[in-house]
């Protein structure tokens, strides 16, 4: 995607902070100690993390803040909705396992939709930090990074909550079901 497509417009740009801004004072619990007018004031410097985030929004991952990295001065924003974002599900993990696919594709990857979206699949330990602040993905699943030995051998791992539990899994990359997406991270 060429990056004048990556510009918000004025309506698009207001929108999104006037969603963001509301979210973020709706669940102080998940960013504790953190300002608004900083954040909005990170967001405001970076038009193409704000094309990102409209992204998260527009596929359904409710992003939020979680974190604030300060060596960097970096805000870290995670999918925070309750379940596996709607408009990416129905994935497989990555292009290799896509190809793989004799019959049956699925419309895209994980890890394709989260390049293009200009953000990056979450760790296993940055969605078990996400399950500290709430609870996720009692109906689906989410693919998360995965470690390049188990990808090598054609697995691919993904997250649920469970009987209260988080449990990390593995699958064949190729795989898809309409209950798993991602979940993604950005930081600004």
């Amino acid at each position: 995607m060429t990056s004048s497509k990556k510009k918000l417009s004025a309506e698009q740009r207001s929108a999104l902070l006037s969603t963001l801004k509301t979210r973020f004072e709706k669940n102080m619990k998940r960013h504790k100690d953190l300002e608004w007018l900083k954040v909005a004031a990170k967001l405001e410097a970076s038009e193409h993390k704000l094309w990102s985030l409209h992204e998260m929004e527009n596929t359904g991952g409710e992003p939020d803040v979680v974190g604030h990295d300060t060596k960097t001065g970096e805000y870290i924003f995670y999918d925070c909705c309750a379940e596996s974002p709607k408009e990416r599900r129905s994935i497989c993990y990555d292009h290799e396992a896509l190809e793989k696919r004799k019959e049956h594709k699925p419309a895209d990857s994980a890890v394709n939709m989260a390049a293009d979206m200009g953000i990056t699949l979450l760790t296993e330990e940055e969605y078990r930090a996400l399950q500290q602040l709430g609870t996720f993905d009692l109906k689906t699943s989410s693919w998360i990074d995965t470690p390049a030995p188990i990808r090598k051998l054609g697995g691919a791992l993904f997250c649920d909550r469970r009987y209260d539990h988080v449990f990390t899994y593995h699958n064949g990359a190729e795989s898809y079901y309409a209950a798993r997406g991602f979940r993604g991270s950005l930081r600004v």
